[in-house]
């Protein structure tokens, strides 16, 4: 490959990667948005394009709606910054995390864990999501489990979550919250939302009492129509962005 060559291709990969945490900027802005953020505590992050194994993730001690593209903090899977902005540290749990499920699953472009109350209490529920609105019998098919371990500041608990999250592009992490995992930004936030949603939702009507459960004939033609749920980014996301752009223009920087 000659210098001009090598030169146009790093100039694309550069144009990537903005593009990348511009996406990623806009979904940690999102996420104070909606409620869901825990202060400085989880993470969202996208795998950088290009062959070396980077991805970005949030700089620690920044609140979510804070977040921009030239904020985030680029690390490799060994969990050491490549390049930062203004803040030079991530969350070790983080790292642990989101290090295992970009390392197990080669073509995940972006993985989202929060702490959202919603999120937490169905994953502390004996019986875990329920089929109790359209919204969870569209996740069913989507969704895994995995048991506590403790703050994820272990990396042997790595190989566990990822064999726990098989396929699966949502996860119930045990007593923890929720995970999910997409092939871009567009596509792991579409997911989350619809499993927050379904969160929210089971909380809402267990606190009214008795609930009533659909017919399994339901739930099975909802979980066969739930096949390409992820493709609803390709809707959601353009419009998302545009509620930024007028609420909260400033994260694309």
């Amino acid at each position: 490959m000659n210098t001009e060559n090598k030169e146009t291709k790093f100039q694309s990969l550069e144009k990537e990667e903005w593009q990348v945490r511009k996406d990623l900027a806009a979904a940690y802005r999102l996420v104070a948005h909606f409620g869901w953020d825990d202060l400085v505590f989880t993470h969202l992050s996208a795998r950088v394009p290009g062959p070396e194994h980077h991805f970005l993730i949030n700089p620690y001690g920044l609140l979510f709606h804070e977040i921009t593209a030239s904020s985030l903090v680029k690390v490799d899977q060994d969990g050491n910054i490549v390049q930062s902005g203004s803040v030079h540290r991530i969350n070790p749990a983080g790292f642990t995390i989101h290090s295992a499920v970009h390392m197990g699953r080669p073509e995940a472009g972006a993985v989202m864990h929060l702490h959202a109350p919603d999120g937490v209490a169905v994953s502390a529920h004996r019986d875990g999501l329920l089929p109790l609105s359209q919204t969870a019998m569209l996740c069913l098919d989507h969704l895994s489990y995995h048991e506590f371990e403790g703050v994820a500041l272990n990396l042997d608990e790595r190989e566990r979550l990822i064999r726990d999250l098989g396929s699966s592009n949502m996860m119930l992490l045990r007593n923890h919250g929720t995970l999910t995992v997409g092939r871009s930004v567009a596509e792991a936030f579409t997911y989350m939302y619809f499993l927050m949603k379904a969160c929210e939702i089971q909380v809402r009507a267990q606190a009214c009492g008795p609930v009533h459960m659909p017919p399994e004939s339901a739930i099975e033609t909802t979980r066969q129509q739930s096949q390409d749920l992820g493709r609803a980014a390709k809707l959601t996301w353009p419009a998302l962005l545009r509620l930024l752009d007028s609420k909260y223009p400033g994260y694309a920087v």
